[in-house]
């Protein structure tokens, strides 16, 4: 797959490795702004629940002194 987009990326080799890196870094960027930040209110990687009781920064599993 990747020896097809290379073949298919107009240029020589450092105009390809230059449109490469700009890809790469273009997908990362949208990646990181958009998908990401849309994704995580609806993923919830930090809220675990263990023996029925939700755990996470919302309720703390080792009480305070006092």
């Amino acid at each position: 797959m990747y020896a097809w987009i290379w073949r298919h990326l107009p240029g020589t080799w450092q105009a390809k490795s230059g449109i490469a890196i700009a890809v790469a870094i273009a997908v990362a960027l949208i990646l990181w702004y958009v998908v990401f930040p849309w994704m995580e209110p609806k993923v919830h990687f930090d809220h675990g629940v263990v023996n029925g009781e939700p755990t996470g920064t919302s309720s703390p599993s080792v009480p305070g002194p006092g």
